[in-house]
């Protein structure tokens, strides 16, 4: 706790005058002014309180000494228990600049649009539940200075002949990028990372534990070679279009594009240490039936990033309501001969079980956070970034994953299936009366209107992710 000069309160960073505000006499002091006895030196780290979730093991670190009543990472209500450890003092820290209400509004906003949300996610109640969390991000600066000398050429046509004349292009570059953040936390998805930012580094300070006070941050896990040639390839990939640009060389191919090898040693281009930084995101947990959505809201600017499930009950209502006018009007001025309305229910019942099978294979690589770089380094172990673009699965094991997730219930697209061979009975028949159409179209319908269903519960898995199981680390994890 770091405490008041005055009156000895609790001193927690206030948002809007971005100073130390005491809750009990109420006057504000400079972050750089107010430290610990154990903090006051300028060193690698700094003293911290874990708090470790015995639920799922997640860590959230706290230079306050209050409880947290929930963890945000698996929505778990209990007093997290608590230890003190040191951790590696960040070079710099964005304070928070849109405050808990703020935060609240934004994702009001957001909600509207969602009509078919459960009622939790909109009960004042829930939304009073976000947590104000530091997330940790690699920093790296790319620097490109010296004599860049490139290769250009341009071919054109005269007549029977293609020319291509070649061109030297030489010069002085002298270009800096500045804190290219990513994601150094294995907990915090990449998915969620990139869909709040970006962050503006105009407003970083350098970094004090004082900024934590009345906020938790997370721990950085993820090496920070992870992402050092994403870095690399944006600066060059940058300068590169940059050079491009230039009305004289606009409608030239310049050598070593897309060679990322190549691209680095024509523009001198050299990655310096990077560094660690905290960035603020408001956070909040919504659980249910075993998994668990997330919604959280961009500290800096109130970019608000959400899974929200569907509500069956409200998405079914909705869509009768608009049927009925549909039919209506299509009763009116359309009329549908029988075997078109069953090739077009056969057509429809194809289509879902195409979006029931996609659905299946997003929530594969969810479940296995087959696209998170950060997890998987964790996971492996390794400092390497894993190829997280190669979304192939053989069928055997994408059907093996579907029956494992299945508890035994029928799968969902077993209902288009039969809709499918009903309208395929039917031509196979080739029945004289229009009945047998009308009965294999309705047949038909009803396989779809159930798939879809089932493509909803399955849109639900997909909005929400497995609970989270982290490898607690420490040399006193074993009391837990």
């Amino acid at each position: 706790m770091y405490e008041c000069p005055n009156c000895g309160g609790n001193l927690k960073f206030d948002i809007p005058s971005q100073q130390l505000k005491c809750a009990y006499c109420l006057t504000t002091h400079d972050p750089y002014d107010i430290t610990k006895s154990q903090d006051a030196e300028e060193s690698s780290d700094f003293n911290v309180t874990i708090f470790t979730c015995p639920q799922c093991g997640g860590e959230i670190l706290s230079a306050d000494t209050s409880a947290a009543e929930f963890c945000s990472f698996c929505g778990a209500s209990t007093i997290l228990d608590s230890r003190i450890s040191k951790e590696k003092r960040p070079s710099h820290i964005i304070p928070f600049k849109q405050t808990k209400e703020a935060c609240k509004q934004a994702y009001i906003a957001r909600m509207k649009h969602a009509l078919f949300a459960p009622d939790e996610l909109k009960d004042k109640k829930y939304i009073d539940g976000f947590r104000g969390i530091y997330m940790p991000y690699w920093a790296y600066s790319i620097t490109q200075q010296g004599t860049v000398s490139l290769k250009g050429k341009k071919s054109y046509r005269r007549g029977d002949y293609v020319y291509t004349d070649h061109y030297n292009l030489d010069g002085e570059i002298d270009a800096c990028y500045y804190d290219l953040s990513y994601d150094a936390s294995s907990s915090f998805s990449d998915d969620i990372s990139q869909r709040i930012a970006p962050f503006y580094v105009k407003d970083s300070k350098k970094f004090t534990p004082s900024y934590l006070s009345g906020f938790y941050a997370d721990t950085a896990d993820v090496d920070s070679r992870l992402y050092e040639k994403d870095a690399v390839k944006l600066a060059n990939t940058t300068s590169y279009n940059k050079i491009k640009r230039t009305p004289e060389f606009s409608d030239l191919a310049i050598s070593g594009e897309g060679n990322d090898f190549s691209m680095t040693m024509s523009l001198h281009t050299y990655s310096e240490t990077p560094e660690r930084v905290l960035y603020p995101v408001w956070f909040m947990s919504y659980r249910k039936n075993g998994r668990v959505a997330y919604a959280t809201v961009n500290g800096q600017n109130c970019k608000v990033a959400a899974d929200i499930p569907v509500d069956v009950k409200k998405y079914t209502l909705g869509t009768v309501l608009l049927t009925i006018p549909i039919f209506v009007l299509l009763n009116l001025f359309l009329t549908i001969r029988p075997g078109t309305l069953l090739s077009c229910s056969c057509l429809l019942a194809s289509l879902s079980l195409a979006v029931y099978a996609f659905e299946i294979l997003g929530i594969y690589h969810k479940d296995r956070r087959t696209h998170d770089r950060g997890y998987l380094s964790r996971a492996s172990g390794s400092s390497s970034a894993p190829d997280t673009k190669k979304d192939s699965v053989s069928l055997q094991e994408l059907i093996k994953f579907h029956s494992s997730a299945g508890h035994g219930k029928a799968p969902g697209f077993i209902f288009s299936l039969a809709a499918i061979l009903a309208c395929i009975c039917v031509w196979i028949i080739n029945p004289v009366s229009d009945l047998w159409y009308y009965g294999g179209a309705v047949v038909s319908f009803v396989g779809i209107l159930l798939t879809i269903v089932a493509i909803i519960q399955k849109y639900n898995v997909l909005a929400t992710q497995k609970l989270p199981q982290f490898e607690r680390h420490g040399g006193d994890d074993g009391a837990y």
